[in-house]
């Protein structure tokens, strides 16, 4: 009998916390960055600190709009703006874009959480993280 709090413990640790299964139909929808994060050997900067927006909309029909803004950012300091238009798809939890617009989103695999998309890629010795959250 005393084994069974311990084993109680351990069913309850391998269950699927929040039952999440990911498709189409309840990944698609509006997003806006809840964390965008830059961290390099100095260290992690919190871009919407500094006035960082970003905010997307899947369709159901696997296109995207949406926008990226990063002020300052640019060669020279100019700001960075891109539009978010273009496609995204699904598999398994995965979701990944293809956009015309040379940003890190479309070479990052999001994954796809109860209302968050999460995204994380190490670039030129550089790591940006992003999340966005569902807002409709």
């Amino acid at each position: 009998m005393r084994w069974l709090p311990v084993l109680a413990l351990v069913l309850a640790g391998c269950g699927d916390d929040d039952g999440f299964s990911p498709t189409v139909e309840n990944v698609a929808g509006s997003y806006s960055a809840a964390e965008f994060t830059l961290t390099t050997a100095g260290g992690t900067v919190d871009l919407l600190d500094l006035g960082s927006e970003v905010t997307a909309t899947l369709a159901e029909d696997g296109t995207t709009t949406g926008r990226l803004f990063v002020p300052g950012s640019g060669e020279n300091g100019e700001d960075v703006e891109a539009d978010l238009a273009g496609t995204w798809t699904l598999a398994g939890s995965t979701v990944t874009f293809s956009q015309t617009a040379d940003t890190f989103i479309r070479d990052v695999e999001f994954t796809a959480g109860p209302n968050s998309l999460t995204g994380e890629g190490t670039f030129e010795g550089q790591t940006v993280r992003l999340v966005l959250t569902k807002f409709d």
